[in-house]
C-alpha cells in the first residue's frame, strides 16, 4: 500500500473527504517525525511504538571498490509492531 491508497482507506472508513483525509496524515506524520527529531518516542497502543536508535561509527567497505571506508555514527528510526496489531 502506498501513501495515495493509504489516503483512499482512510477517506472510505473515516467518511472524511480525499483532501481531508491527506491532510490528517500529514499531520500525522509531520508529528512523528517532529517527536523522533527531538528523540523522543510515539507509542500507539494496539498498532506500535515509533522511536530512535543510535549507531555507533564503523569500518565498511565499498562494494565497488572493495575499499575499506569509515561510516559515521548516526541516529535512525525504527518502528516496533504492536503484538497485537495482526489480530
Amino acid at each position: 500500500m502506498n501513501k495515495s491508497e493509504l489516503v483512499d482507506a482512510i477517506a472510505a472508513a473515516s467518511q472524511l473527504t480525499k483532501a481531508d483525509s491527506e491532510k490528517a496524515l500529514n499531520a500525522f506524520m509531520d508529528a512523528v517525525k517532529g517527536a523522533l527529531k527531538k528523540k523522543d518516542s510515539v507509542a500507539l497502543i494496539g498498532f506500535g511504538t515509533f522511536s530512535t536508535t543510535e549507531k555507533a561509527a564503523h569500518e565498511g567497505i565499498n562494494p565497488a571498490t572493495k575499499a575499506k571506508i569509515q561510516i559515521p555514527a548516526k541516529t535512525v528510526a525504527k518502528f516496533k509492531p504492536s503484538s497485537k496489531i495482526l489480530d
